[in-house]
């Protein structure tokens, strides 16, 4: 799946990797280094972390790292407090994750989004980021574009488009002029009506994925390894999230 890159701003991103002996950490690195946009590669093998540095999308180095037989968790990306990440359901009658957006800030002024959709019909979406965070009914209760004062025509939650294949996949990075904490708790629609994507009421089908922006983890926040709560090791969670339909 082609990713539709349009960054130039270079930023760090950590992942958990298992790896057990040095091939593993060429093995990951060398993958790493043949994507566009990479300048660094630090893979620890003692802690099984990996950084990166560079402009490639966050969901194109996993799937560079899914390449070489290992699987990958995002756990951190920029700065403290300068990463949160949205899962978009469907809107279906028994919901489905949809897809998946990491908004990551890397300046005052910039937020890159990382956008990956799954599982519609082919065409154009767009994407926006809405008024409120009210899903009560579906997309239908976001609201309007988010505004925040923009004092322009162009309401500051337009993000932008992103072209689905014929296997019903599509991917976008992107940068845009907020500051992460801003959207924290708004909604995030991809929907393909683009005609009234400005407007207060969108309709609810079933290729329209809606889902409410919470933050995450910035770089080197979250170095767990067990969850306090369930007791269960970050990989034995990551297969029960997959088996959800998880990206």
């Amino acid at each position: 799946m082609a990713i539709q890159n349009q960054i130039k701003t270079p930023f760090q991103t950590l992942f958990a990797v298992p790896m057990t002996c040095d091939g593993c950490v060429k093995s990951v690195s060398d993958s790493l280094y043949s994507l566009e946009g990479i300048t660094k590669v630090d893979a620890n093998l003692k802690d099984q972390f990996v950084a990166v540095e560079g402009t490639a999308a966050p969901s194109a180095i996993v799937s560079a790292i899914e390449a070489t037989g290992r699987d990958a968790i995002l756990r951190g990306s920029g700065t403290s407090n300068s990463e949160c990440k949205i899962y978009l359901p469907s809107e279906l009658e028994v919901p489905e994750v949809r897809g998946l957006a990491r908004m990551v800030q890397v300046s005052p002024h910039t937020t890159l989004v990382d956008l990956t959709v799954r599982g519609v019909a082919p065409g154009t979406y767009a994407a926006s980021i809405r008024e409120y965070g009210d899903l009560k009914f579906g997309a239908t209760s976001t609201g309007p574009v988010w505004a925040a004062g923009s004092g322009t025509t162009q309401p500051r939650g337009i993000l932008g488009t992103v072209k689905i294949g014929e296997n019903g996949r599509g991917a976008v990075f992107l940068d845009h002029p907020f500051q992460v904490w801003e959207v924290i708790g708004h909604a995030m629609v991809v929907s393909r009506q683009q005609e009234g994507i400005a407007e207060a009421e969108l309709k609810n089908d079933e290729n329209t994925v809606v889902g409410v922006i919470a933050r995450s983890a910035g770089m080197w926040d979250n170095d767990k390894t067990v969850c306090s709560c369930s007791g269960k090791t970050l990989w034995e969670e990551r297969k029960d999230e997959v088996k959800k339909g998880m990206i």
